[in-house]
């Protein structure tokens, strides 16, 4: 029906016949085009079913005339064929049966489909405009109006049988500082002990009377239950939980707290009962307000002292995720524009922090009445999500990630939570109610936590600052968020959307793995930042790093776009007790910042101007012009102790920039002659990816192979 795709793919195997790709020394002749397209081929037939199945297999019907709901994704064809009505008409003829809602996407129509598999397998060779069949999403909508409560434990019964506990005492915790967690829940219990629930507030009050916190529980645990419980493949769960009640409605009118003191104490109770732990501390608990402007508060320092470990030398570092704080419900029909007013609360301005804000994918709205739209769009930033956009430097870029908050949705005259936007969890009272509800930064926070605790359990040698600095590496922004927050490509654009948004949402599959035209590199190294020098306390070391690139592939793709990205991630020791903060580094006990090698530079140049730069930043008068190809820049991207950037250009040109350093700045370490802080050590974690889009080159082991050494120089 369609003759120009065949015709597409027949000029590929023509150019694979009939014409080389540009020699290079691997291939001194050259190679066949298309080569890595068309050997891999072992015959051309009709798609079937399972061809077409684009979730994990395992979530693929396997009763043959069960009857279920398809999501199909249709070809949208750029001739201006009607290939929805196409299928409509044929899916009438055949029996199929779609509820009359169709998403439209440049490339692409989407639906739902009702049908048992046999009949869908059998109407294929009518569809030649299916690209994909997977699995529809399920609302909270379902699980919470549709289900009465003994068949909300008949999919929970089910869930629990497809589950798998892989964690033991040795895999990593997610320790919850909320209201506390009722581990009696189905959903819970085999994660959370009797001994893991501390109280600080009363002996023995362990016990969640409020709902938050085992809302939190249920989300840390298994991400948005929509998913997993509308899900039929095995589930395994490499983490577990830890619960700390700090919050009660009990002690609302209680004389005022330092919570910097009641958070170090609720740190302490895990880590005394179980010392040798891995885990991670997830706190969705945040003041009312932002008085604070980014500066530094009680809180917030208490925050930086415990991710540090200050206290204790740096021996013990904790990873520490904090939700950024809600808009105010009152403001709710004012988004977005309010939510650029409204300021992370306190403590989502602590440095060594990951401060979690949200956004949404969630628009479909089911409920009755109406009409009712959503107030967000898909990939956007979630209404309840605050924002830094009105600090000034030099305070940090907040938040650091997003994750699923939910979304509100509105008719004519009101702004409404709904079920449908929000996300689904465990009640706190499962002997009346097994699911429950939940959304804001709350959720994203748990979200946040849950995906830290998957890397920790894969990678069990990874620091904290690495696990923190991998989560924002693999984050990206929709094209929704660049859409609200970024007009251009000028610095001031890019710090408007990190200040709104972060650096994006993290993706898993991304942060664990690399890809073969796209590749990460982890470097967990220390260094030295000062010395007692003749008169006062000068700088001693910077590390250099000569990265393996592929040089001969890179320089034969030539002006191939190709992408590299940097992380620097560590922790500072914090001194709040600065006054007004005159200088940036008051606050501070040292910085760290990387540069990498300029094309045509050699590596006596790049030492010097390293040099040149450290002195520039300290003075605050840097006049070294920055490389072009950086998409934030050095100025922006060195607020706060995590510093990401994007280099930008030809292939030929990243080729030559094989060595990046990592050096010191000022701090208070350096400026204060205090005993035993000067020459501390100050550890950090860099890591590097190159990104070549749509390559037939195997950048990943063509690295791999050249890896046979530590490359740090």
């Amino acid at each position: 029906s369609y003759p120009y795709h065949f015709q597409y793919l027949k000029l590929k195997i023509k150019q694979y016949i009939s014409e080389n790709t540009v020699p290079s020394n691997t291939y001194p002749l050259g190679r066949p085009k298309n080569q890595d397209l068309i050997e891999p081929i072992d015959e051309i037939r009709p798609a079937t079913l399972e061809d077409l199945w684009t979730d994990a297999p395992d979530m693929l019907p396997i009763e043959d005339d069960q009857t279920t709901w398809w999501e199909v994704w249709l070809l949208r064809l750029e001739h201006g064929e009607d290939t929805l009505g196409e299928f409509l008409k044929h899916a009438k003829e055949t029996g199929l049966e779609t509820n009359g809602q169709t998403l439209q996407f440049p490339d692409r129509f989407v639906l739902l489909v009702k049908s048992s598999k046999r009949l869908l397998t059998n109407s294929l060779p009518k569809f030649n405009t299916i690209a994909e069949l997977r699995c529809p999403k399920e609302s909270a909508h379902f699980f919470m109006n549709d289900l009465k409560s003994g068949e909300q434990a008949e999919w929970v019964d089910d869930l629990l049988k497809r589950t798998h506990y892989r964690a033991t005492e040795n895999s990593p915790h997610i320790a919850i500082l909320d209201t506390g967690v009722n581990r009696e829940h189905p959903l819970l219990k085999n994660a959370l002990t009797s001994q893991d629930l501390h109280g600080i507030h009363q002996p023995g009050d362990v016990a969640d009377k409020d709902g938050h916190g085992t809302e939190m529980a249920g989300l840390a645990l298994w991400g948005d239950l929509a998913d997993p419980l509308a899900g039929t493949i095995p589930i395994a769960i490499r983490h577990r939980l830890e619960s700390v009640k700090i919050l009660s409605k009990d002690n609302a009118n209680q004389d005022p707290t330092l919570y910097g003191l009641l958070t170090m104490e609720a740190v302490s109770r895990p880590e005394i009962t179980h010392p040798q732990r891995s885990r991670v501390f997830s706190m969705a608990v945040t003041a009312d307000d932002d008085r604070d402007h980014g500066k530094p508060s009680s809180w917030s320092s208490t925050l930086d002292s415990l991710a540090s470990d200050s206290d204790y030398y740096g021996k013990n570092p904790r990873l520490m995720i904090v939700s950024a704080g809600n808009v105010n419900i009152e403001d709710w029909p004012y988004y977005p524009a309010i939510n650029s007013r409204r300021g992370i609360h306190d403590p989502g301005q602590a440095w060594n922090i990951l401060t979690v804000g949200a956004y949404t994918e969630k628009t479909n709205i089911v409920e009755r009445g109406g009409p009712y739209r959503p107030v967000a769009s898909a990939g956007a930033l979630s209404p309840f999500s605050t924002t830094s956009a009105t600090w000034e430097r030099p305070w940090p870029l907040k938040p650091d990630i997003l994750f699923e908050g939910g979304n509100i949705g509105k008719d004519a005259y009101h702004t409404l939570t709904f079920d449908s936007l929000s996300l689904l969890t465990t009640h706190h009272e499962p002997h009346r109610h097994l699911l429950s509800l939940s959304n804001m930064t709350s959720a994203a926070t748990a979200l946040a936590a849950r995906m830290a605790a998957q890397l920790m359990a894969q990678y069990p040698h990874f620091w904290p600052e690495t696990i923190r600095g991998l989560m924002i590496h693999s984050a990206e922004w929709t094209e929704v968020m660049k859409q609200m927050y970024k007009q251009g490509n000028l610095k001031g654009d890019y710090e408007n959307l990190i200040r709104h948004c972060g650096y994006g949402v993290p993706n898993l599959d991304r942060a664990r793995w690399s890809a073969s035209n796209a590749l990460t590199m982890i470097a967990q190294d220390e260094l030295k930042p000062f010395k007692q020098g003749p008169s006062s306390i000068v700088y001693n070391e910077m590390n250099y790093y000569k990265l393996p690139w592929p040089h001969q592939e890179l320089q034969q793709l030539g002006p191939t776009l190709v992408e590299m990205r940097v992380t620097l991630s560590y922790f500072i020791e914090p001194n709040p007790a600065q006054g007004n903060y005159v200088s940036r580094y008051s606050y501070c006990s040292h910085g760290l910042r990387f540069d990498v090698i300029r094309p045509g530079e050699s590596e006596r140049q790049f030492r010097a101007r390293i040099n040149k730069l450290a002195k520039e930043e300290e003075e605050d008068n840097i006049t070294t012009a920055p490389d072009a190809g950086w998409q934030i820049g050095p100025k922006l991207r060195s607020l706060g102790s995590i510093h990401s950037d994007r280099w930008q250009g030809t292939a030929a040109d990243l080729a030559s920039l094989g060595v990046i350093a990592v050096y010191p700045v000022s701090g208070w370490w350096k400026n204060r002659k205090v005993p035993g802080k000067f020459d501390s050590m100050a550890r950090y974690t860099l890591l590097v990816s190159i990104h070549a889009p749509e390559l037939e080159l195997d950048l990943y082991n063509v690295v791999k192979n050249q890896i046979t050494t530590q490359i740090a120089v």
